[in-house]
């Protein structure tokens, strides 16, 4: 599909939306629908306007904030994003996407000891997200943790094990925990699926061999 057809379908389906919201305002899921539409045609103001209503119908929306929280990441606004994930967890305490969200908040802040909490969190509540296992590889490394960033980024790829940038996780905490031959071939796996393993890296696990 080309990139003209793909708006002319996005402004199709907003024109649709918005005349479905007009007609039910209380339908909160129209409403958040179209704000998804939104934020996929690139009108990010619209989407934020869409999710405000949102949370004016419902004030627990999970949904509503947890979008809201990721818009406002994106945008940079690193304390409103971690507003609204807080706000979706004070509805559900057991929501891993929100405290994988928070993780990543924090980790931006340079909070690493916090960003491993809440993707500790996120990893219990939900051990199969393996998202939530990569990041804590990388906040583990981060920490300087090499024994918990091998353990964290094995987990992940028993989830994916053709994840890319789990093998280069992995690679990375055996390399820092001298495991250089396991590195290499970590390091090897990332490459052949796609992952652009840093040149130092590669260079630097060579070196060791």
């Amino acid at each position: 599909m080309s990139e003209q057809n793909l708006v002319e379908d996005l402004n199709k389906v907003i024109d649709e939306l918005e005349e479905k919201c007009s007609q039910y305002p209380d339908n909160i899921m129209a409403h958040h629908h179209l704000a998804l539409v939104y934020r996929k045609a690139g009108r990010i103001d619209d989407a934020i306007r869409k999710l405000e209503e949102c949370l004016k119908l419902d004030t627990q929306s999970v949904e509503a904030n947890i979008n809201l929280g990721g818009i406002y990441f994106e945008k940079g606004n690193l304390d409103k994003a971690l507003k609204y994930n807080k706000a979706a967890i004070s509805v559900n305490p057991e929501l891993a996407q929100a405290h994988n969200n928070i993780g990543l908040i924090w980790q931006q802040k340079g909070e690493i000891a916090k960003a491993i909490d809440s993707y500790t969190k996120a990893t219990s509540n939900d051990p199969k997200m393996h998202m939530a296992w990569i990041n804590l590889a990388t906040a583990h490394i981060a920490d300087g943790n090499f024994d918990l960033a091998i353990k964290a980024a094995k987990e992940s790829l028993k989830l994916e094990p053709d994840f890319p940038m789990g093998h280069n996780n992995l690679a990375v905490a055996l390399y820092y925990n001298k495991n250089y031959k396991e590195a290499h071939v970590a390091m090897t796996k990332a490459k052949e699926l796609g992952y652009p393993v840093e040149p130092q890296f590669v260079e630097a696990v060579n070196q060791e061999l």
